[in-house]
């Protein structure tokens, strides 16, 4: 017997005040001032290393380095601020690199602000901007990433309407994507199927 319909109709759907929160179109202006002001720190944080010589106007990655061999001296003592995976990674991996990861540090907080500015791609951009915050934290650097982090991860769920208010409302579509899922478009729980006695036809 197929049971395709039955397991759609049965399917579990998300309590409503999450569906209007994270899918109505409704509150694009919500997400509009917070993707925006996540895209106005990322700018400005990607802008300030673009125009620091020491980050890559020389190409030597200075100031990455000294970032990492900092994180390196936060690994020490009983309750260290760097766990011990990510300091290998940072001393094997980052640290030779220096170099390179300025450049993909400084262009990838420009692309991530400018993203969320616009709203293109918006559960995209937040979701490299949290990878980013991640990456600091796990390095011992608070500061704001926390905050960050958290408003990343809620753009992240709404990703359907965060730019709504942007260029994700002409984008998405042409992506096959709709602002609002095909469960909250219905505005009421799908009916069960109808019961149906398997048949020869079914085989």
């Amino acid at each position: 017997m197929r049971t395709d319909q039955a397991s759609a109709a049965t399917r579990p759907l998300h309590p409503p005040l999450l569906r209007f929160l994270f899918s109505d179109p409704r509150t694009a202006p919500i997400w509009a001032i917070i993707r925006i002001y996540l895209g106005y720190q990322w700018l400005m944080s990607g802008w300030s290393k673009l125009t620091n010589p020491a980050w890559v106007g020389d190409g030597s990655g200075g100031a990455v380095a000294g970032f990492i061999k900092g994180a390196l001296a936060k690994t020490g003592g009983e309750h260290p601020d760097v766990s011990g995976w990510y300091a290998t990674f940072l001393q094997q991996a980052a640290l030779p690199n220096a170099r390179v990861f300025a450049y993909v540090v400084t262009f990838g907080e420009l692309a991530v602000g400018i993203a969320l500015i616009v709203g293109l791609l918006t559960g995209l951009a937040a979701f490299f901007g949290g990878f980013m915050n991640l990456s600091y934290l796990l390095a011992g650097s608070v500061s704001i990433n926390p905050v960050l982090f958290i408003l990343a991860t809620w753009v992240v769920l709404a990703w359907r309407v965060a730019g709504y208010w942007g260029l994700d409302r002409w984008a998405l579509p042409l992506l096959g994507v709709h602002p609002r899922p095909a469960v909250a478009q219905a505005g009421s729980r799908a009916r069960p199927a109808p019961l149906r006695l398997p048949s020869l036809a079914d085989d």
